[in-house]
């Protein structure tokens, strides 16, 4: 009986809805759920679509950056929770189909308090999540967590996905104090937020009242005291040439007093050094001994937001062309991995195809442009040719006329 009810138990709790705190396709109505910002007067738009190729014209339609140099603000509220005992799935699509050289991927997570029309870069938030890339150096995936008023960067570097197609960026915060980042479904870096970003200072510190013994001897070798420099060591480094010869020409008054070239000296060995030997005082090199950092202290409740309440696109593009996609905050990691499946995985095949096909007929059409070219250029070299061979026929009639 006992088992049964263990059993229903779990069933009960497999069945449970998952929790949906904010979930956006860009459909029907999507601009009377999004406040764009207006802190700047020459803030970029967002327009819906699906972009040059895609898996579903319908479907595959988000909000597109559609000005080059711009910086962008678009954000979404919804009823505040707290992440509190439970796991946060912060999850949305990035299709970057103008092969982005500089400018943001990435969303922001803030509080239910946002001023939405004033957001800009310096508004606080709570979280920061996604891809930035900037030239070949800058290519990675941001997680920013706002812990006590300061913004913490990760310690990892976690590469963001550098291609024309959409990508999906999962970022799992756990109550546990561990996360995962994923993309496209696959688990790309994971870990403990302690160890991973500078919320609380160091367990440990140096003790700052031992110091190393004076008499430590941490020299490995040392010089060998019965080792003596030969005699003959001494060489000059370089020497006059002994085969240079005074030039015929040389003029002592004019020129000065003639002086033979240097060469290097072949006799010459170098600065001399003894021998080393082992140090039979070596003790090893001295560890600075450890304490309790007194300004640690643990929390176990790193992972934990009081307030969330909004979600945003902040960030800056020198060109645009990136569309945002199938937003999604939740508590449940499967419910956020089937949404991505359901979105992004059924779509990315077509999605593909259509590109392929797009650049097939474009290097079609590239071929018959060069060919097009190569046979103008061709013909008008032939008729240069041919007006050459005219001018040279027509020479010799000239001369004769002369002549009559």
């Amino acid at each position: 009986m006992k088992t049964f009810i263990v059993l229903s138990v779990l069933v009960c709790l497999a069945l449970a809805d998952p929790t949906v705190y904010f979930k956006e396709e860009f459909g029907e109505g999507w601009s009377d759920r999004w406040v764009n910002s207006k802190h700047r007067s020459d803030q970029g738009k967002f327009e819906l679509s699906a972009g040059k190729f895609y898996g579903d014209a319908e479907k595959d339609k988000g909000i597109r950056t559609s000005e080059d140099a711009r910086f962008y603000g678009i954000s979404a509220s919804f009823d505040k929770f707290s992440n509190e005992g439970k796991t946060l799935v912060i999850q949305f699509s990035v299709k970057h189909e103008q092969n982005i050289d500089c400018g943001g991927g990435y969303v922001k997570v803030f509080p239910s308090d946002l001023k939405q029309e004033d957001m800009h870069g310096e508004t606080p938030y709570a979280i920061m999540f996604g891809p930035d890339i900037c030239g070949p150096g800058t290519k990675k995936v941001h997680v920013i967590f706002n812990y006590k008023g300061k913004n913490l960067l990760t310690k990892k570097d976690i590469r963001c996905k550098d291609d024309v197609f959409t990508h999906v960026y999962t970022l799992i915060v756990k109550p546990d104090n561990t996360y995962e980042v994923k993309i496209d479904n696959e688990k790309v870096e994971s870990g403990e937020l302690e160890a991973d970003w500078d919320f609380l200072p160091p367990k440990k510190i140096k003790d700052p009242n031992a110091k190393k013994p004076e008499d430590w001897d941490d020299r490995e070798k040392i010089d060998d005291t019965d080792d003596k420099k030969p005699e003959d060591w001494d060489k000059p480094e370089h020497i006059p040439d002994p085969d240079a010869k005074k030039p015929d020409d040389w003029d002592d008054e004019m020129d000065g007093e003639w002086e033979p070239p240097q060469i290097d000296n072949p006799e010459y060995k170098g600065e001399w050094k003894p021998k080393q030997i082992d140090n039979p005082n070596y003790k090893g090199q001295w560890i600075h001994p450890e304490i309790d950092n007194p300004d640690y202290t643990a929390d176990d409740k790193l992972y934990k937001y009081d307030d969330i309440g909004a979600i945003g696109f902040d960030l800056w593009q020198v060109k645009s062309g990136t569309i945002f996609d199938n937003v999604l905050i939740t508590d449940d990691v499967a419910h956020a991995e089937e949404f991505a499946k359901e979105t992004w995985g059924a779509s990315k095949d077509g999605e593909k195809k259509m590109k392929d096909a797009q650049d097939e007929e474009e290097r079609k059409k590239q071929e018959e442009e060069d060919k097009k070219r190569k046979e103008e250029e061709d013909a008008k070299k032939e008729d240069e040719d041919e007006d050459d061979g005219d001018d040279k026929e027509e020479s010799p009639k000239s001369e004769d006329h002369d002549e009559l």
